[in-house]
Parts: C-alpha cells; structure tokens; sequence
C-alpha cells in the first residue's frame, strides 16, 4: 500500500447507501436551541474488525442526538479493486441501517483509498467535525508505539476536532484529546 503524503490528493468513492436512510424527514426540535437543530458532523472510522463496531456502537449510543449526521470513513488499499469495494459497501450499509435503527441519525459514507491515520485526519480537515471516533487495534500501549497505529497517528495530528479513541471491551481506558 502507497502511503499518502501530507500535501497530495487521494483517492475515494462515495457509498450509495439505500435510498430508506435518505428518506429521514428533518426532525421535529422546536423547542431545541438553534445548535441542537442544526445538528452536529461526527466522523466514524470503520472497518472490519470488533473494536471498530464497538467504537461505532459506542458512538451511537453516547455521542450521537437526533439531528446529527454520522459520516463513516473507510480506509482501502484500493477504491478500484471491487471485491474490496464491494465488501466495504455492505459494511457501510449495515452500518447506516443500523444507525438509523438505534439513534434515528442520517449517514453519509466514504471509502477512501490510502493509510488510514492521514485518510481519517483529512477527512477531519474536510468535514470540521464535532468529534472523530474510531476503534483501537487491541494491541498493547508498546505494540501500538513500536508499530504504529492509526488511532495514535490521529490522536497526534488531527487538529480540527477532538479524537475520541474507544476501546475494545476488554480494556479500560479511553484516550481523547
């Protein structure tokens, strides 16, 4: 996988989510002061694994109100390789179902070619979220230094919006900035 640079494009493809997510009407939030109407951006970093829907459901339970959008972001080696493509479609769909299931928020999806810490921060850069969230590997705090992780990337350089990185079940803490 080609590692993107700072200053350079990436590429990335729109999710076609089903046309039932599009059709939520706009809440009804009269008495809801102007920001709670408005609604909030919150950036969501899926993939396949556990912890990665365990920071999801943690989102949509803790984070997320009614008049949000959740924008899930998902890091590909290729946008053009359409198994790849295709598999990252159906997570995303379940995905957004769900979210309109539990928190009754919409969704837009992205999947984006590259590595996934500098594709999440310039999606943050992009979209000036209220919050991004995103699911830890479940290595241990000298595995994720000696390896690298892309929670700890974004932790370091994602400046517009807090990072809220969620643990896996088994651990306990969780980091923000």
């Amino acid at each position: 996988m080609e590692v993107l640079q700072e200053d350079e494009e990436y590429n990335w493809r729109e999710v076609r989510l089903p046309s039932m997510i599009r059709a939520l009407p706009e809440p009804d939030l009269e008495r809801e002061t102007g920001e709670r109407r408005r609604g909030r951006d919150i950036l969501i970093a899926v993939d396949h694994g556990p912890n990665s829907k365990h920071a999801f459901d943690w989102a949509l339970i803790h984070l997320c109100r009614l008049a949000d959008t959740i924008h899930l972001v998902h890091a590909v080696s290729s946008v053009h390789n359409t198994v790849v493509y295709e598999t990252s479609q159906q997570l995303l769909e379940s995905l957004a179902v769900e979210a309109l299931q539990v928190a009754m928020v919409s969704t837009v999806a992205r999947i984006v070619e590259g590595d996934a810490g500098k594709i999440i921060c310039k999606e943050a850069e992009r979209l000036k979220p209220a919050a991004v969230v995103m699911g830890t590997r479940g290595r241990s705090l000298v595995q994720s230094i000696l390896q690298g992780s892309a929670s700890e990337y974004c932790f370091h350089h994602c400046k517009v919006a807090p990072v809220i990185v969620v643990p896996g079940k088994g651990d306990e803490s969780v980091i923000s900035t």
